[in-house]
């Protein structure tokens, strides 16, 4: 469903803008919160049976928007409850940060094989022939499924020749890679936050809008008005996510006609992170000090790695994120701004809120968020007259943006300051490649490689926090790439 402009993220991106407009525009905050879902779920046109349960829905979704926790379903709570702790300029994630609501839940099939009416009832009943459990019955000249004694094995499946049995997985649980997405007692969804790893790839697949990240649109807002200096620093990624004709100059026109004071790319802390880990990667790794490196830029596979796979911790490079690293320039520069990270990604909000880099980076919004701040304040990105250039990194940090983007400019990096090293490349994308890639180097099957992970299909590029398909994206990060006035950093610059 990426780069198709559903239902729910038409209803995701209206939430944002109209939690953007409160805090533009209420002065009456809590009752306004409390007459939205009446303002967004018009009582003849709702999508559910139950105009009720939509606007339920409705009202979790407004309290993850503001950064608030869902509300139990145990016991009353208002929906207005801790809205003026988050009331402020200032207000970092708490965990968890993705939730199911369990009143959009569908409860979907876990795992099950189904007979679909494709079935001809044909006579040599393979799908009968291979089930080793005796699950497959013919009733009524159709084949059927026993669900209790089918064991999941896939055998129907693969046998039929009309490709008339269905295998049906929970989308959520099919697109995460760690097993996090749990059942509770009514079978719906639930998120084990001991096993998530917060990419979001949940969110992006369920396809009842019933997972749900929180956000700090409304306290990013709030901060602007209080006349802090706010520094946006731009993901690589962002290119083409506003619009085909939206180029970098006119992005950073709109953002500070939004009220930033400047506009920085966070490919400029990819530069850095390249140089810094090809150096990491001949000084330990070629020399055979560690068995391999692993990328440290995607904060997924860094907790995938760490949760996982703890025997590979000191593997992971010490080199900041381009995130952390462009804050700390930003904060040299400016040091009284405060810094709003602008990206694909949800895990970056996990990411900011650690206390080892809280001083640095103060907002984390994705390209999601900030489209709903824009048609807030009805600035129409196609139409701005840039006044403003964005630039200043070179090709290596703006490919960061796509899957084996972080690997190439590394290994271009290490070609470049030392040639005579022979550098081994690998990268993974998705958590359950990335699962594998480190099962191979645990087992000592990569030993000498530098292994990028990126827990996104595709990279940041396929981001839970992106706008357009994933083809789409690479193609204009590719373009971007090439616009670069410089291939790689100068290694003095380091």
């Amino acid at each position: 469903m990426r780069g198709i402009d559903t239902q729910v993220r038409k209803n995701r991106r209206r939430i944002f803008k109209e939690v953007a407009e409160l805090a533009y525009h209420s002065e009456n905050l809590i009752d306004d919160v409390e007459a939205l879902p009446y303002k967004i779920v018009d009582y003849d046109e709702s999508e559910y049976e139950s105009i009720y349960r939509e606007r339920a829905i409705v009202r979790e979704r407004i309290r993850l928007a503001m950064g608030l926790s869902l509300r139990p379903e145990n016991r009353l709570v208002h929906l207005t409850q801790g809205l003026e702790e988050s009331n402020i300029a200032e207000k970092y994630y708490e965990p968890p940060l993705m939730q199911v609501i369990p009143s959009a839940c569908n409860a979907c099939p876990e795992n099950r094989y189904q007979v679909t009416d494709q079935c001809k009832g044909c006579v040599a009943h393979p799908c009968r022939e291979v089930c080793p459990r005796d699950a497959v019955f013919m009733k009524n000249g159709k084949s059927m499924i026993d669900q209790d004694k089918c064991i999941k094995c896939g055998k129907c499946k693969a046998v039929c020749p009309y490709d008339a049995i269905s295998h049906q997985v929970r989308p959520c649980a099919g697109a995460c890679g760690v097993g996090a997405i749990k059942n509770d007692e009514k079978g719906r969804a639930f998120i084990d936050s001991d096993l998530c790893v917060s990419c979001g790839q949940c969110m992006v697949n369920c396809p009842f809008g019933a997972i749900a990240d929180k956000s700090q649109i409304f306290q990013l807002i709030r901060a602007m008005q209080s006349g802090h200096k706010i520094i946006a620093q731009v993901a690589p990624a962002f290119a083409g996510q506003f619009g085909p004709d939206v180029t970098p100059d006119m992005l950073k026109t709109a953002l500070k006609e939004l009220g930033f004071y400047d506009v920085y790319e966070t490919a400029l802390g990819a530069d850095q992170g390249a140089m810094a880990e090809a150096e990491h990667y001949a000084s330990e790794v070629a020399t055979g000090k560690l068995p391999f490196s692993l990328t440290s830029c995607c904060p997924s596979w860094s907790v995938l790695a760490k949760r996982f796979f703890p025997e590979t911790i000191d593997k992971i490079s010490n080199a900041l994120t381009p995130m952390v690293a462009t804050a700390r320039i930003i904060k040299a520069d400016h040091p009284d701004a405060k810094v709003v990270f602008i990206g694909p990604c949800a895990s970056k909000k996990l990411e900011a809120s650690r206390r080892t880099i809280r001083s640095d980076v103060d907002f984390v919004i994705t390209f999601e968020e900030l489209a709903g701040i824009f048609e807030a304040k009805n600035i129409l990105l196609s139409e701005i007259h840039a006044m403003d250039e964005l630039a200043g990194a070179t090709g290596a940090g703006r490919g960061y943006g796509v899957a084996g983007g972080v690997a190439s400019a590394i290994e271009e990096c290490v070609r470049e300051y030392y040639p005579d090293i022979e550098v081994n490349i690998e990268h993974a994308e998705s958590l359950s490649e990335c699962k594998k890639m480190l099962m191979l180097a645990k087992a000592g099957k990569k030993n000498g490689c530098l292994i990028e992970g990126m827990a996104c299909p595709g990279g940041c590029i396929a981001g839970a926090g992106t706008n357009i398909a994933v083809a789409a994206a690479a193609k204009a990060v590719s373009a971007f790439k090439d616009a670069a006035d410089k291939r790689i950093p100068d290694r003095q610059e380091q």
